[in-house]
This record gives C-alpha cells, sequence and structure tokens, in this order.
C-alpha cells in the first residue's frame, strides 16, 4: 500500500491541469482492471476524466459507491521541492493525505473483497474537479448516487482516525459596488466612492456570522481603486459562506441577495450563490455510521466521529437522503499544508474496515 501510495504522490494531478489528472486516472484504472472490473474514464468539459467502474449485479441490491477524487490542490511542479517521502511511518507529499491515501485504501478494499469471492455490488466514482467544481459532473455524479443503497467517500480521516457524520454547506459570493469616479482633491464631492460603500456592506456580511447555529460568512477578498488621489468607482469583494443546515444556507442567501446601499449614488451587484450542501447527521448517516462501528469494535478498533466546517462531495449524496458516511480515508494531517502527512500504519486498517462495511452493507443493508 505504501509503494502504490507513493507512486500516486508522484503522479501530480492540480484540478486545473486535465492531462495530468487523466495521467493519474488511467494508473488507477489499471488497477481497477486487475482487480477485475472495467474502468471507465468519462470525459469531463474543462477538466480531466472522471473515472467510473462497476461490478455485477448482486441479487438485485442496490450497490454500494466508493467516492473519491483524483484533483488536488498543488500545481505541477510542487514534487520538485517537496517529493514523496516515506520517514519511519509517516508517507508525506502533495496529495498523500487530501487524498490519495483514500483511493489507496478504496483500492485494496476492493482486492480484499475481491480475493474471497465475487465482488458485492459496487460503484467506483472517482472524480476530477473535486477541489474547485464539481459542476460539470454533478447531474451524473448525483444520479449514480441516487441509484445506490449508500456512498463510502474515502475522504481523508480527521486526524486521530474519526470519520466525518456532519459537514457544513459551502457557497460563494462576489459583491460589487458601483460609484462614480472624481478627483479625490479637486472634486471630491462630485464622485461617489465604491470603496467605501463596500467596506459598509462587508460589516454587514460579518455581522451574519452566528456562532450559536453555526453559519458563517467570510470576506476574503477585495478589489477596487485606481490610484489614492481618484474617487474608485468600483470595488469588489469575494464571501464565502459555510452552513450546517440546508435553512442555513438559504438564510445566508437570502441576507447576502437582501443586501442595499447605504450611499444611494452607489448600486451595489451581488453574484455567486450555494454549492456545496450540507451533510446533515440524518437518520441514515447514524445507521451506516453504526454499521461502521460495529466492523470497526470486531478489528478491536474505536471509531469515533466528527462533524467538520469543510466541504466534500459526499455532501450531495446526503442531500439526496441517501446514507452516506465521510472520512474512511487515511490517518494524518495537514490537509492542503506544507507539512501534509499519512500515517502509513493506518492505511491497511483502514482498508480492512471498508471492506469489511461494503460486505456488511450489501449483506444487511443499512
Amino acid at each position: 500500500m505504501a509503494a502504490l501510495l507513493e507512486e500516486l504522490v508522484s503522479i501530480e494531478s492540480p484540478s486545473t491541469d486535465p492531462a495530468a489528472v487523466a495521467r493519474l486516472g488511467e494508473r488507477i484504472a489499471r488497477e481497477l482492471t486487475a482487480i477485475g472490473l472495467v474502468p471507465e474514464l468519462v470525459p469531463v468539459t474543462g477538466g480531466g476524466p472522471l473515472l467510473r467502474a462497476r461490478s455485477a449485479p448482486s441479487g438485485g441490491s442496490a450497490p454500494v459507491m466508493l467516492l473519491g477524487h483524483l484533483d488536488t490542490v498543488w500545481p505541477v511542479g510542487t514534487l520538485a521541492r517537496r517529493p514523496a517521502r516515506i520517514d519511519g511511518d509517516r508517507l508525506s507529499g502533495p496529495g498523500c493525505y487530501d487524498m490519495k491515501a483514500g483511493l489507496v485504501i478504496a483500492l485494496f478494499a476492493l482486492r480484499a473483497l475481491a480475493a474471497r469471492g465475487p465482488l458485492p455490488a459496487v460503484t467506483v466514482f472517482f472524480t476530477p474537479l473535486e477541489e474547485v467544481d464539481g459542476e460539470p459532473y454533478r447531474a451524473l455524479m448525483e444520479s449514480e448516487m441516487a441509484a445506490s443503497g449508500a456512498v463510502l467517500d474515502f475522504e481523508p480521516a480527521w486526524p486521530g482516525g474519526a470519520v466525518k457524520t456532519a459537514r457544513k454547506g459551502s457557497g460563494s459570493f462576489v459583491l460589487r459596488t458601483r460609484g462614480r469616479a472624481s478627483h479625490a482633491g479637486a472634486d471630491l464631492a462630485r464622485g461617489a466612492n465604491a470603496i467605501l460603500e463596500l467596506a459598509r456592506q462587508c460589516l454587514r456580511v460579518s455581522e451574519l456570522t452566528d456562532a450559536t447555529t453555526g453559519v458563517s460568512a467570510n470576506v476574503g477578498v477585495i478589489r477596487g481603486g485606481l490610484r489614492p488621489n481618484v474617487v474608485p468607482d468600483l470595488a469588489e469583494a469575494e464571501v464565502d459562506v459555510r452552513y450546517p443546515t440546508a435553512e442555513g444556507g438559504a438564510f445566508l442567501a437570502g441576507a447576502l441577495r437582501n443586501l442595499r446601499p447605504v450611499d444611494p449614488k452607489v448600486t451595489l451587484e451581488i453574484e455567486g450563490g450555494l454549492h456545496y450542501p450540507p451533510l446533515e447527521r440524518s437518520a441514515g448517516v447514524i445507521a451506516l455510521y453504526e454499521r461502521a462501528r460495529q466492523v470497526a469494535a470486531e478489528m478491536d478498533m474505536v471509531l469515533d466521529e466528527v462533524a467538520t466546517g469543510g466541504a466534500s462531495e459526499a455532501s450531495f449524496a446526503g442531500a439526496l437522503g441517501i446514507p452516506t458516511l465521510d472520512g474512511l480515508g487515511g490517518d494524518g494531517d495537514g490537509a492542503h499544508a506544507e507539512d501534509e502527512h499519512v500515517l502509513l500504519s493506518s492505511l491497511p486498517r483502514r482498508a480492512a474496515l471498508a471492506a469489511g462495511l461494503v460486505e456488511r452493507v450489501s449483506r444487511f443493508g443499512v
């Protein structure tokens, strides 16, 4: 498992480089073929291909989806200064934790199942644009999810090994103010300052954050102005929103779209919207987690659960009402960070856990 993970980390696959993502997809497709599956690389507009494979139907039961993503946040060239490296129990390198270790775990879970006999009904679905925007294949992904009896996402485990039974949804908005330019010294009153208006709106946006309900609105980027002696006629801000429930997302979107300018000489435009739904801790999620806990207990593992503010494609399955469990990937730390690493000792146990969970759900349901 360590050897395959080191190889996959060495195949750089940033979301923005379709050819690089395709190389990783082709390598993993060979692993699926060796297991006895027939992989398909499905073209995706604006990205590399997604990788899909299905086992033969098993007794009419709905398949278990093994969900993951091929892309990473690291540009081609990162390996030159930070190559894949093993030091004791730690393998480090760009994308090892998020989420190439999860891909290896899913593959070895399938290997373990295939070694015992015919594979249960499974659908492998590895996507190419999770880190940026999976909208080009969202309809296909949701169709596959809706046809599944359960969805297992191999995103990284929470540091320490916990799986994720709740995630916040996310959205992004752009606030744009348009005023009137003028000379800041000779004709200040003639202008309408777009930056001042945007600053007022940013304060309003920050007031939407509520720790008690878990909703948040973060102004992360601001642009505007030409030079200091010109009253700026254009400014814009990028806002990230997070919400633990669908109702929280509707509240944030409504509040942002209801913003109105304070200065009547400045107009306000709002673009964007909600993207990832939240993964809510529903009855189906809880039941699937309890199945996983049972399997873990038989392995003398304690499997904890956490809620996180980060978004993942597993949330789309949860929003469709499909029992979903996230964070079945490797234990480690440092997602999207320079110290990203995976604990190699976690890999075989996580693969055994995943194999046992697939087998249990296939036989008994959630």
